[in-house]
């Protein structure tokens, strides 16, 4: 895929080509239906004849036949349509993406969410609407919680610029995406990894060659004396003796392991799930050819030892299935005398033995690549944001920045610079005037850029920070806290970050009176600065305007604010130089009606 190419126009295209080919699935379908209606009239009529002795009973089998390679297309067909309609679904939701209209349809990640993360419900990192929505294209839940763990802390410099590499590498990649969004049975299936690592890990007793021999032969024995007895209607006296010594055998060799088969039945029911998607996805990444030295080693963590990972994981769930048929009415049966159970039982527990300490490996190198194919897609679908310059010296300088959650035409773009010797700025402003927003922006931007991603931004520099926000603390009754203690208690945390740290503070101690915030925000900067930090605060009380006044070269004042228009507040969301002169709380207040 050309670097080149728009990514509105490339998705209308292939979307137009995936619904022409599913209406023309679902006509050759409705064609053969009707065909496999006329078929089987004609066994029918195939059967009535011979019942009635005018035709010979084996011209049934012609029909039948026939009937049987009409089903086999027509479930061929049934496949085809079910990958179209999930390519179909792909497109419909990069569209939406970049119509910002996504909102609502993809993996929300709220079981990352916690609320006392630095920054996390303060940026909107997790949730509906949140920036893992926006970003997750991953199958598998080991996927997303690689994404989740990207953009809850930051990488080292060095691992950034191995991701920026490998996600270049990625993003014109759209037919491997595609090819991984159509796996498995359900477009939002997931693998679970924790349960399959949990029993792969656990120290396997394999069977020995001897012993599952010895199953194997006891099977075939009496599965021959059962054919035997049937074969005598049930009469045979040396056959039914025979079904009887060996069921006696089989007792006694199943009794001898009974334990550690019940062990391995009852242990494998959590990992079962989704192996299917998982090898699939194993196997699409096993025909890649990657050129970036992190895509290359994880290529290299699922290549082949004897059997590639998704046919040695294919293997695993051939067998859990098999497992799973004991509910056959068949295999409830005939299950126990031919040690169904068993045989399967010992063969996971050898594979266990065999490839459990693989499994790890192969997992983790699948969730990195879904992870830097999440990044890829972004990165694709916003072919304007760049690459974040990486910085050794501390500083934070966005041209341009603008919020990723926001549609293009909304977003109004300011530029920031934070470093030596600027390290602080006091953004005064009325109320929905920007300043919360500018702090998100920031947030969020630097939050892309430590996790490996490109940014919304005409240029960003920036080097290794921890993000701290105090935005949107909220009371707890839960744990007994008030709004104010909430704040606080996330200020002490943001004043613990590892040093540099980024601080975005909003409304500094907006729930103590005017007196104790002056001094307890007056000292709050000064204990955040004298640590190394580098941030932005926003306030409404103009006294704390006064502390970048005194810090002089380390601080700036700047400020949003609105006009009032034909009785109507007006806002251009620029950022300007200096204090705030003017509030509008009585304005909006008279705007919606009360009477001050």
């Amino acid at each position: 895929m050309a670097q080149g190419a728009d990514p509105r126009e490339v998705y209308t295209e292939r979307l137009a080509k995936r619904q022409a080919t599913l209406e023309s699935l679902e006509l050759r379908r409705l064609r053969l239906g009707n065909l496999r209606l006329l078929v089987s009239l004609g066994i029918g009529a195939a059967a009535w004849l011979a019942w009635q002795g005018r035709a010979s009973v084996w011209w049934i089998l012609f029909p039948l036949l026939g009937f049987a390679a009409l089903v086999a297309q027509q479930s061929r067909l049934e496949r085809q349509a079910k990958f179209a309609r999930r390519g179909i679904r792909f497109y419909e939701q990069g569209l939406a993406r970049i119509g910002n209209r996504w909102q609502g349809l993809g993996e929300t990640g709220e079981r990352f969410l916690d609320a006392h993360h630095p920054y996390a419900a303060d940026l909107d990192i997790f949730g509906r609407g949140s920036l893992f929505e926006l970003l997750s294209t991953a199958r598998t839940r080991g996927g997303e919680a690689k994404l989740a763990a990207w953009l809850s802390a930051p990488a080292s410099l060095a691992d950034l610029r191995l991701r920026q590499e490998a996600v270049d590498e990625l993003r014109p990649l759209l037919d491997l995406r595609e090819q991984i969004a159509v796996l498995g049975d359900d477009y939002r299936t997931g693998v679970h990894p924790d349960h399959l690592i949990a029993w792969a890990e656990t120290s396997a007793q394999p069977f020995t060659r001897g012993e599952r021999r010895m199953a194997f032969a006891l099977s075939v024995i009496q599965a021959v004396f059962l054919v035997w007895w049937f074969a005598t209607q049930f009469v045979g006296l040396q056959a039914e003796i025979g079904v009887l010594v060996v069921g006696l055998l089989e007792g006694a060799f199943t009794l001898r392991f009974r334990d550690r088969i019940l062990a391995v039945l009852h242990s494998v029911h959590d990992a079962s799930h989704d192996l299917d998607l998982l090898s699939q996805i194993l196997a699409v990444l096993e025909k890649q050819n990657f050129r970036s030295g992190r895509l290359a080693k994880l290529r290299e963590a699922i290549g082949v030892q004897g059997k590639p990972a998704s046919a040695n994981i294919a293997r695993l769930r051939r067998w859990m299935e098999l497992l799973d048929s004991r509910d056959n009415v068949f295999v409830r049966i005939f299950g126990p005398p031919l040690l169904w159970g068993t045989q399967i039982a010992m063969a996971v527990e050898n594979w266990r033995a065999a490839q459990g300490p693989l499994v790890r490996g192969w997992l983790d190198a699948v969730s990195e690549i879904e992870a830097l194919s999440s990044l890829a897609n972004y990165a694709w679908e916003h072919p304007a944001d760049p690459w974040p310059i990486l910085a050794e010296a501390r500083s934070l300088e966005g041209e341009e920045l603008g919020h990723p959650l926001l549609a293009d035409e909304r977003c109004v773009r300011n530029s920031v610079t934070l470093g030596d010797p600027l390290r602080l700025m006091v953004v005064s402003g009325s109320n929905m005037s920007g300043k919360s927003t500018l702090l998100r922006a920031v947030g969020i931007n630097a939050v892309l850029a430590l996790a490996g991603a490109p940014v919304r931004a005409k240029r960003l520099r920036i080097s290794l920070l921890s993000v701290g926000a105090s935005i949107r603390t909220m009371d707890s009754l839960e744990e007994g806290h008030s709004r104010f203690m909430a704040e606080i208690l996330r200020l002490k945390q943001i004043l613990e970050l590892p040093a540099p740290a980024l601080f975005l503070l909003d409304e500094l101690l907006g729930g103590t009176n005017s007196h104790d915030r002056a001094i307890g925000a007056e000292g709050l900067i000064h204990g955040l600065l004298e640590r190394g930090a580098i941030g932005i605060t926003t306030t409404h009380d103009l006294s704390l305007a006064r502390v970048a006044d005194q810090l002089g070269a380390a601080a700036i004042n700047v400020h949003f604010e609105d006009r009032l228009e034909g009785g109507r507040l007006v806002f251009d969301y620029r950022m300007r130089p200096g204090v705030v002169s003017r509030s509008n709380a009585l304005d909006l207040m008279r705007a919606v009606g009360l009477n001050v």
